[in-house]
């Protein structure tokens, strides 16, 4: 059920890791290494991907280099967001590769990349647009952020929440459907470019827009999905239930899992930002899924082999 394992979400971004904490990185990077090598050994044909940068910066990428993490991953991965948050403009998408094409020879994804309609579902249409001819064969993947805008009732994952004015709000709009499951203008275009988008939707624990979600994805003929596992949700009351169902549901597609969240009793700070007290753990975590959801033709064949006792019963 799982292409690609990503390894954490934006660890540049201090919304998705701590850097009072971990201010060089040095923590990240071993996490990081544990984790590929956690996934490799589990299967070493899933392609391992360094969590998708934001904002896009080379020197971060050049500091991965130095601590060997790029020597245990597949791809790297970038997200920019120039109509919204980044402080470049939409033009400068092909320059924003060629910076980090400078650093790594890696395949490069822009796994996340979207346009809120929170000005207007006008500016949406015409950002998909534009971003499609900007991209087009310029890198190895692109995935569209996102299928649904967030539930109003919902809280976006940022770090300073409402206190982050009009940026926060933007976050509940960057769906191709309004978050009562209505099209915006934005989704035929999306159709259109199918062939050169992949799309990206996080689903929260128990989501109740998954099956939905698969109808839409399969009416849009969308292969290359991306979504996440927690690592915080791992600890919720069945847990496993609901992950088995959401990979269930998503087995007809080509899936990029990302793993992160620190839960938070692992944590050196309770946040899901927080690095790890013991980083083999989020390594143990990724081992898991991947052996889970992702297993080699021999260990699938171990798990679905008869035993002696029935097959001497026949």
């Amino acid at each position: 059920m799982i292409e690609a394992a990503m390894i954490w979400n934006e660890p540049n971004n201090k919304s998705h890791w701590d850097p009072e904490i971990d201010p060089d990185w040095t923590r990240f990077a071993r996490m990081a290494i544990l984790a590929a090598d956690a996934i490799g050994a589990a299967n070493p044909a899933i392609t391992r991907v360094l969590g998708g940068i934001s904002p896009i910066d080379p020197r971060f990428m050049a500091r991965m280099q130095d601590f060997g993490v790029l020597d245990h991953v597949d791809a790297v991965a970038v997200h920019g967001f120039p109509l919204d948050w980044n402080l470049w403009q939409i033009h400068e998408w092909p320059a924003k590769i060629d910076e980090i094409r400078a650093v790594t020879d890696l395949p490069i994804w822009v796994s996340e990349v979207g346009v809120s309609s929170f000005g207007a579902e006008e500016v949406q249409h015409w950002g998909l647009e534009r971003t499609a001819e900007l991209l087009k064969g310029k890198v190895e993947r692109c995935q569209w952020y996102s299928l649904y805008d967030l539930p109003s009732a919902w809280e976006a994952t940022t770090r300073h929440k409402e206190a982050e004015g009009s940026s926060y709000y933007r976050h509940f709009y960057m769906g191709l459907l309004r978050d009562d499951g209505t099209p915006k203008p934005a989704l035929e275009a999306f159709a259109r470019h199918v062939t050169d988008f992949g799309l990206v939707q996080w689903f929260h624990f128990e989501d109740h827009r998954l099956d939905d979600a698969v109808a839409w994805m399969k009416r849009l003929g969308v292969r290359s999905l991306r979504t996440g596992l927690s690592w915080a949700d791992r600890f919720r009351p069945n847990a496993l239930d609901w992950f088995d169902r959401q990979m269930q549901a998503l087995e007809d597609f080509d899936v990029t899992v990302t793993f992160c969240f620190t839960p938070e009793h692992r944590g050196i700070a309770p946040h899901h930002t927080s690095a790890p007290q013991v980083p083999e753990e989020f390594a143990e975590f990724c081992a898991e899924m991947i052996e889970r959801y992702a297993p080699t033709r021999e260990r699938q064949q171990v798990s679905t082999r008869p035993s002696m006792a029935v097959l001497g019963s026949r």
